[in-house]
C-alpha cells in the first residue's frame, strides 16, 4: 500500500473516474460530494482521520459516483481490491470491521436522503387523513357552499308552503315548532363538524409550515456552501495576485521561476 499526500483543495478523484483504488485517511480531512438533479453540490460525507472513501466504487468495479477533494493537507493510504483480499485472508475479523464501517456510511446516506427529500404537503396530508376527517371536511365544504344555501332555502320554502296550504291538517302548523326542532338539531350537529374541519385545517397549516422550514433549511445550507466556495475562490485569486507581485521578472518578458503548475497563469499575464 502507498501513502499519498494531497494539498488543501486538491482533487483526489472526480465523478466518472475509474475506481481502481480506495483511500483511508491518515491525517487531514476530505470532502466527498456529488451533484443532485438540481445541479446543486451535496456533501455526502467528510471522512477524517481513520475514515475511508472510494471503497464502494472500488469494490463494485464501477466508476466513481462522487467527487473527493482534500479539505486540508491530507495524507491517505491508497488500497486496491487485492490489498483488501490479503487483509481479509490474514485477519478475517477485519472484514467485519469493514462491513460495520460501510453500514455506518449507508445509514448516513439514508439520513442525507431523508433530510433532502421535499415531499408534497398535500400528499402527506392525504396519507394521514382518516375516514372521519375526510367526512368532516366534506360536510364543512358542502355547508359553506352556495349549493347548500340554495338547497336549504328551497327545502324551507317547500316545507312552509305545504304546511300553510294544508291549514288545520298540517303536521307542523305555524309557527313551525317541529321545523325549529329540526333546525336546532342540524345546527347542533353541524357546529362540531365544522370545528373538526377547522382543526384539520390547523394541522394542515402546521404541516405545511414544517415542510417549508425543511426547504428553507436546505436552501440556507446550499447558500452557505456557495458562500464558502466564493470565499475559497477569493483566497485562490489572492494567492495568484501575491505570486504575481512577488516576482519582479513577471512583467519584463523573462520566464519566471515558478512551479510548472503555474506556468499557464504566467503566460496569460
Amino acid at each position: 500500500m502507498d501513502l499519498q499526500t494531497f494539498a488543501a483543495r486538491q482533487r483526489i478523484y472526480k465523478q466518472g473516474d475509474p475506481s481502481g483504488r480506495g483511500y483511508v485517511v491518515v491525517s487531514g480531512a476530505v470532502r466527498v460530494t456529488t451533484i443532485d438533479e438540481d445541479r446543486q453540490e451535496v456533501l455526502v460525507e467528510q471522512p477524517g482521520v481513520g475514515g475511508f472513501f472510494g471503497f464502494a466504487s472500488m469494490l463494485d468495479g464501477i466508476p466513481h459516483q462522487t467527487d473527493a477533494i482534500a479539505a486540508e493537507e491530507t495524507i491517505c493510504v491508497e488500497v486496491d481490491r487485492d490489498d483488501i483480499l490479503v487483509l481479509i485472508r490474514q485477519k478475517p475479523h477485519a472484514g467485519l470491521d469493514l462491513l460495520t464501517a460501510t453500514a455506518r456510511q449507508l445509514h448516513a446516506a439514508h439520513e442525507l436522503v431523508r433530510g433532502r427529500s421535499a415531499r408534497n404537503p398535500n400528499e402527506v396530508i392525504e396519507e394521514e387523513t382518516t375516514l372521519g376527517q375526510r367526512l368532516a371536511d366534506s360536510v364543512a365544504r358542502f355547508g359553506g357552499s352556495w349549493a347548500f344555501i340554495i338547497l336549504f332555502a328551497l327545502v324551507l320554502s317547500v316545507y312552509t308552503v305545504i304546511n300553510i296550504g294544508l291549514g288545520k291538517n298540517a303536521w307542523d302548523p305555524y309557527p313551525f315548532i317541529l321545523l325549529n326542532l329540526f333546525l336546532s338539531m342540524l345546527a347542533a350537529i353541524q357546529a362540531p363538524v365544522i370545528m373538526m374541519s377547522q382543526n384539520r385545517q390547523d394541522q394542515k397549516d402546521r404541516l405545511r409550515g414544517e415542510l417549508d422550514f425543511d426547504v428553507n433549511r436546505r436552501a440556507e445550507s446550499e447558500i452557505q456552501g456557495l458562500a464558502e466556495k466564493l470565499h475559497l475562490l477569493g483566497h485562490q485569486i489572492a494567492d495568484v495576485e501575491d505570486l504575481i507581485r512577488g516576482d519582479p521578472c513577471a512583467f519584463r518578458g523573462t520566464t519566471p521561476r515558478v512551479p510548472d503548475a503555474n506556468h499557464a497563469i504566467w503566460r496569460m499575464v
